[in-house]
């Protein structure tokens, strides 16, 4: 049975397909026939023949990439960063999106659809609940069918699932906080290859960051909401997570000669980091604030922070 493509989400139409190898829901890869099409909910039709002139083709997308990311004549960058913006507000985006990443010959067409889904999730509008699930599932299921990807586009890609869950935080089906099961998710990576559990490690890491991160184009207060939420209710289990995989990692003999071993430490000290680092107080937006500087552990973690630290297990 065929299973959902990015069109199909665009179009909101629900499916029950077996879940991906994953165990993401409707995340498989699939083709789309030529020239397929999506409008997101509540876009308007654009005029007749304005859009699809610049996108009819995979070689013509990848030049796009090509003088967007490594091109050095600044009047073609210039086209380029419009023509990107065209592609965006195009009903033709997430079918693109996904001909660059199914297709795609470069490192740099995948680049260019993790941006344009960047963007396309931040929107003030938001895209349906349903859309947006299937958006994540479908790059959780890309990145874990494909774990040697280039380190930037992984990280790109990573990104727009970390928008996805902090902007649908609070989103309720069914009585469930639909977009927080992240960190389940996260787990299937850790069980598998040493890549997939680097990409795991990421996926809390850009996370984390994502929830401390302050957009001033947005209320703050719905921020600190967000924020305080996923504090009160996530980091510390991240953190112990973190601090499990440390332990688990230098149990063994380390070799540092190792890319993939090296590169699990420093993600892992990452993701520690970024939850130390995490505005526990909501003082960032205060720069005149003295305390930056200083962790400011929650009450409710200090009866276990010995374990959190030397054990890497909760109470």
């Amino acid at each position: 049975m065929r299973t959902r493509s990015l069109a199909e989400a665009a179009k909101g139409e629900r499916r029950r397909d077996p879940a991906g190898v994953w165990g993401f829901r409707g995340a498989r890869l699939c083709s789309l026939p030529s020239g397929a099409g999506c409008r997101p909910a509540g876009w308007p039709a654009p005029p007749p023949g304005k859009m699809a002139l610049h996108f009819q083709s995979l070689a013509e997308l990848e030049v796009l990439c090509t003088h967007l990311y490594i091109g050095t004549d600044l009047t073609q960058r210039i086209e380029a960063e419009k023509a990107l913006l065209e592609l965006i507000d195009s009903p033709e985006c997430l079918s693109k999106c996904q001909l660059l990443l199914e297709q795609g010959t470069t490192s740099y067409a995948q680049l260019l659809a993790a941006t344009c889904l960047s963007k396309l999730v931040s929107r003030v509008s938001p895209l349906p609940v349903e859309q947006r699930m299937d958006i994540r599932n479908y790059i959780l299921n890309y990145v874990a069918s494909q774990p040697k990807l280039a380190p930037f586009v992984i990280q790109a890609l990573i990104q727009v699932i970390a928008k996805i869950t902090k902007l649908g935080w609070f989103e309720v089906q069914k009585d469930q906080f639909v977009f927080r099961e992240i960190i389940a998710d996260v787990k299937k990576f850790l069980q598998g290859t040493v890549e997939h559990c680097i990409i795991g490690v990421i996926i809390l890491s850009e996370l984390t960051q994502e929830m401390n991160l302050v957009d001033y184009s947005r209320p703050s207060a719905k921020h600190r909401k967000i924020a305080t939420s996923f504090r009160d209710t996530s980091l510390k289990d991240v953190l112990v997570l973190a601090c499990s995989l440390l332990k688990e990692v230098f149990a063994k003999p380390l070799n540092l000669q190792d890319q993939c071993q090296q590169n699990l430490v420093m993600q892992v000290l990452k993701l520690v980091l970024n939850c130390l680092n995490f505005d526990f107080i909501g003082s960032s937006a205060d720069e005149s604030a003295d305390d930056l500087c200083t962790v400011q552990i929650p009450t409710t973690w200090r009866t276990s922070k010995k374990k959190l630290w030397y054990e890497g297990s909760s109470t």
